[in-house]
């Protein structure tokens, strides 16, 4: 057999393995090799001229391009529904090449209030080359309206969010957009290409911190950007200028990772929720955000557009600052970390480790509480971990 594998109507755990991949690889390997070079030679001018005229494939220089890292593009596109991707050096990377080759100084975007705080901080970033920024409530698509001026492009969201995990209604929000002819531009993280697919829903672009489950081992650094060939085609050109790409041997674990990706979300969904109705039952818990639960604000949405709800729950201790350290302290599976989405189990108290630098009346109003705890699950039993809990809740 030849030629890239099939992956029109796959299960997850198929195109995980073998979506966007050539069947026959260099030298019969079995796996993508990694192509660690900068550069690529040619055998004499009229292969180059060829290169460029666009009549034969390569890669010249490694940040047009390598295999490697073509490869791994290849795979997230399959597994988004897209028809391309682009992989950069982090999240971050992504979503700031992104916007900055889509924005120009006067222009006015909206985001999700409810976003990761560097996407926040980025807005500022922004604002020193005159990109102007709104802020709406997740859902709260009447107040989205009303912050579209005549010179906003485009709405930019999470679903879920971080940390309140807050689910956005693809449908309603693509509509609206394309009433005012805004680019709809989603950073699903959280989700996963498992859980949902933002492209099927007419979204523009869909962002991945591939460090999180994509990577799913804690072990790289890397973001992508899937959409449309002409869209991801104008922001390659720019890519190729800013130099914001990723690696070959990055994009080489990336692929690996990749091909246990539905596997590990399979199995993080379902001890999430079983963790998350615990925590609800527990009266040392006051309040639990999961979108799996019939509590959340957003349950609803997230039942009709989501196939499985995600290996975050975020909730608050009944106590005090005290209690939360008690409780943290306690712990003795999960590590103490910033990050999320391996396989191993992290815990993170966001007013301590994100939001430090606020005062508390700011947490408070963003509902950065003193109380509350992200809790990002790994692939360890979920008995064990839900006992593990319990007995540093009893510790409070």
């Amino acid at each position: 057999m030849t030629g890239m594998t099939r992956q029109s109507g796959e299960g997850d755990s198929t195109l995980s393995v073998h979506g966007g991949e050539e069947r026959e690889k260099l030298d019969g390997a079995l796996t993508n090799p990694i192509a660690q070079t900068s550069t690529f030679v040619f055998a004499d001018l009229d292969e180059f001229e060829a290169l460029k005229a666009g009549e034969r494939s390569g890669f010249e220089y490694g940040r047009y391009g390598n295999p490697t890292v073509r490869a791994a593009e290849r795979k997230l596109a399959a597994l988004d529904h897209a028809d391309e991707a682009l992989l950069f050096s982090s999240g971050m990377s992504a979503i700031f090449t992104v916007l900055m080759a889509m924005l120009r100084s006067g222009q006015h975007l909206i985001a999700m209030e409810d976003c990761y705080r560097r996407t926040v901080q980025l807005c500022d970033v922004l604002a020193k080359f005159g990109i102007e920024s709104s802020f709406v409530q997740p859902g709260d698509l009447g107040a989205l309206e009303e912050a579209i001026r005549p010179n906003t492009r485009l709405v930019f969201t999470e679903s879920p969010t971080n940390p309140h995990l807050r689910v956005v209604d693809l449908e309603k929000l693509v509509s609206l957009a394309r009433e005012h002819r805004l680019k709809v531009l989603i950073d699903s993280t959280f989700a996963t290409p498992i859980n949902q697919r933002p492209l099927d829903f007419g979204v523009d672009l869909v962002f991945h911190s591939a460090t999180k489950y994509l990577g799913g081992h804690n072990d790289l650094l890397a973001g992508s950007v899937c959409g449309s060939a002409s869209l991801i085609s104008a922001i390659k050109d720019f890519r190729d200028i800013v130099g914001t790409m990723s690696d070959p041997h990055v994009s080489y674990l990336l692929i690996r990772g990749l091909k246990t990706l539905a596997l590990r979300i399979g199995r993080q969904n379902q001890t999430t929720m079983a963790i998350a109705r615990f925590l609800e039952r527990h009266q040392k818990v006051k309040r639990v955000y999961y979108p799996g639960l019939s509590s959340h604000a957003d349950h609803e949405v997230a039942s009709r557009q989501m196939a499985g709800f995600g290996g975050v729950v975020s909730f608050e201790i009944d106590g005090d600052l005290d209690g939360v350290r008690a409780f943290v302290n306690a712990l003795e599976i999960p590590y103490l970390a910033p990050s999320l989405g391996g396989v191993e189990t992290l815990v993170s108290h966001p007013a301590t480790v994100s939001y430090h630098d606020l005062s508390w009346e700011d947490r408070q109003s963003i509902g950065i509480t003193d109380e509350l705890i992200r809790y990002s699950v790994g692939i360890e039993d979920s008995a064990d971990l839900i006992a593990d809990l319990g007995n540093a809740l009893a510790a409070i």
